[in-house]
């Protein structure tokens, strides 16, 4: 009798096994680091390139490739002020460009981004990211941008670890988790800093501590780190002394400037988007814009070279003590506007560097003054200042077990665990009592995205518009005649007609209660009603992002069956339309999949037995061998309910080598794999004829 032998362990190797999801992390740690070591040489390029030209570029070959960047206030003091002024808005005008027509989610720190697509996307992010986000970020640190290098590696890290999973196929939770990889991978690489990578990546970008999301996301931090120190050296960050702290009493100074930092920390976050509000508002090309905030950072520059780039020159002068107490306060207030601009007008680059600068600052000028004020029992002000910076980014992020440790592995140093410890708790206290969210969920808000709300039962908001939108609405110019509407009307299934100008914008709407009204004089107005006399200008719409509880809910304010969809990005480019038929045919269908998915077993139990249940109506519920032609698609991809009127309710995973099948209730971006089964439900002649097929 013949038997199947299969060698221990064999199920591990397959998709969604232990052991291909930490060599999937290995791979995102070697790539995180790589795509790290890029980034550090494109940014030491592009500062030679832009402040010291060719003779620059000829020291960076003779220095190595790799060496360390020269002082940016040094190099900006040597130059002529007119240099110095348009340098940065140089970078602007070649990264505003970059941005805008490659890839907009470069713009600005990166993070949200990842942080957005991990939540809503399946952790799908598109690959010209990862050149989009290190050339505009490169550009706008070497061109004197005043914004770090951290937030762009952990987009640049989450981008690779999205493209090895989407190449590799692997489920959405997976995804997910090595999307977290990449990020880890950044943060550990950029840091010389694995346990803050680590952290930082489950905290901030997967927001799950679970031992199958935490165990890959660590290899991938380690491996990162070894890869790193490799290639660019076991070094700091930053060059930090030895600090000795006054005595036990001392905790209540730290556990002060841990309010202070989170008053500013929460200002600073406030001002940025405020910042970015009135780029936004500026009536001149969006692509133009960060070639303006570039002009105005190099007359800040002319001034105060220390607003220049990531700015850890500073930050170290201030753990050396070496700053005086005005200065210190100054580059406060300077850095905040400084990264304002940066990012409000559209600059690539990270808002944590500039937090761990205003940490330094913040905490040197407090240090200074205790200093002054208890010359026998208070720390160097350098003490200050390196605790303050793990406070200020506590306040900023809202992750203060990252920010704890980072300033850990940054020092070495064990004592000074305490000290930072209450001053991190204290910032986020009350930056989280002064606004619920951080600096990076604040932004994903104001876009529509609330990363903090629960699930709603409410299913229309689980339904997007782009699922149902009619890609061919009914659509005429405005000089169109009344007998083209009418055909248009008669001839086709929509109730609205929508009016565009000779640029194809939309003007608005023709409903077809209005020309029920003149139809009866449809004589006497030919040749003389046109579209654009009939048109309503004030008519709803909405973006194919946009959940159907909103849509249901503006079909619900006016007598429309039918609304148009618009760009996100350009609100007057007509996109599609959708009908409120389709809307409640969604809401139906999702309701009987909620219905089914609740009762699964029983479900699946019967149409094992039985191959086909009747669900009343005329619709019945049945297994189907999935197609040759669905392997290794999406059922967002198939888009299988409108090309067969069939939904997907279950898929049917054969089983694996330890022999045990799965039943996954799927989303759209779960892909169909040879052998797999399909539960679906629909009219009988549909699903036949998908079963046919």
């Amino acid at each position: 009798m013949a038997t199947d032998l299969k060698l221990p362990g064999t199920a591990q190797w397959r998709r969604g096994g232990h052991l291909f999801t930490v060599g999937v992390a290995i791979a995102c740690g070697l790539a995180g680091a790589a795509g790290a070591v890029v980034f550090r040489l494109l940014i030491r390029v592009f500062q030679a390139l832009f402040f010291e030209g060719t003779e620059g570029i000829n020291g960076v070959i003779e220095e190595g490739l790799l060496a360390e960047a020269g002082d940016p206030r040094e190099i900006a003091r040597e130059l002529p002020w007119q240099r110095v002024i348009w340098v940065p808005a140089l970078g602007g005008l070649i990264v505003g460009p970059l941005v805008w027509f490659f890839a907009r989610e470069a713009k600005g720190h990166g993070v949200p981004e990842v942080m957005e697509a991990v939540a809503l996307r399946g952790g799908i992010m598109r690959t010209r990211v990862v050149v989009a986000k290190t050339l505009a970020s490169a550009l706008s640190i070497g061109s004197g941008g005043s914004v770090g290098r951290e937030g762009p590696i952990v987009q640049i890290g989450s981008a690779i670890g999205s493209v090895i999973g989407q190449w590799l196929r692997v489920p959405p939770r997976q995804l997910r988790t090595i999307v977290g990889c990449g990020a880890a991978a950044g943060i550990s690489a950029t840091f010389n800093a694995p346990i803050a990578g680590a952290l930082f990546a489950v905290e901030v970008i997967v927001g799950d501590f679970a031992v199958t999301q935490f165990s890959p996301i660590v290899i991938s931090a380690v491996v990162a780190t070894v890869a790193s120190r490799w290639a660019l050296g076991n070094h700091p960050a930053f060059e930090v002394p030895d600090f000795t702290l006054g005595g036990p009493l001392e905790i209540l100074p730290f556990m002060a400037v841990g309010i202070l930092a989170g008053l500013i920390g929460t200002a600073f976050v406030r001002i940025l988007y405020a910042t970015e509000d009135g780029f936004n508002a500026i009536p001149v090309p969006e692509w133009s814009k960060a070639a303006l905030g570039g002009l105005m950072i190099g007359c800040i520059g002319l001034v105060f070279p220390h607003a220049f780039g990531v700015g850890y020159s500073t930050i170290t002068d201030a753990l050396h003590g070496s700053l005086p107490l005005t200065l210190l306060a100054v580059l406060l207030g300077v850095k905040v506007v400084a990264t304002s601009i940066t990012i409000g007008s559209g600059g690539s680059g990270g808002v944590f560097a500039p937090s761990l600068f205003l940490g330094a600052m913040t905490g040197g000028f407090f240090g200074t003054l205790m200093n002054q004020w208890f010359p026998n029992g208070s720390s160097a002000s350098g003490a200050y200042a390196l605790v303050t910076m793990g406070a200020m980014v506590a306040a900023t992020t809202h992750a203060p077990l990252s920010a704890i440790i980072i300033i850990f592995e940054l020092t070495q140093h064990i004592d000074i665990i305490p000290p930072v410890m209450a001053a991190c708790v204290m910032s986020s206290l009350i930056a989280m009592f002064l606004s619920e969210d951080s600096i990076y969920t604040l932004k994903l808000k104001r876009r529509g995205v609330d990363l903090h709300r629960e699930d709603d039962p409410n299913v229309l908001k689980s339904l997007y518009v782009h699922e149902i939108i009619d890609s061919e609405p009914g659509v005429v110019r405005a000089s169109a005649p009344l007998d083209e509407i009418l055909t248009l009307l008669l001839e086709g299934d929509h109730t609205e007609v929508f009016v565009t100008n000779e640029f194809d914008e939309l003007l608005g709407a023709i409903h077809f209660s209005e020309l029920r009204r003149i139809v009866l004089e449809r004589e006497h107005l030919m040749g003389v009603v046109v579209a654009g006399d009939l048109l309503e200008p004030r008519l709803p719409s909405a973006t194919e992002d946009d959940d159907l509880d909103l849509v249901m809910n503006l079909f619900a304010k006016g007598d429309y069956e039918e609304i148009a969809v618009v760009d996100r990005e350009h609100p007057r480019k007509l996109v599609g339309s959708v009908h409120k038929r389709e809307v409640l045919a969604a809401y139906n269908q999702e309701v009987m999949r909620r219905d089914l998915a609740g009762g699964v077993r029983t479900s699946v139990a019967v149409v094992d037995r039985v191959h086909q249940v009747a669900l009343g109506g005329g619709y019945v519920l049945q297994d189907v061998e999935a197609p040759r032609s669905f392997h290794g698609r999406s059922l967002r991809d198939l888009d299988i309910r409108h090309r067969t009127g069939v939904q997907v309710i279950l898929i049917r995973r054969p089983a694996d080598g330890a022999g045990r099948g799965t039943i996954t209730v799927p989303g759209p971006d779960d892909r169909v794999s040879a052998g797999d089964k399909l539960v679906v439900a629909g009219s009988k002649a549909a699903v036949d004829a998908l079963s046919a097929h």
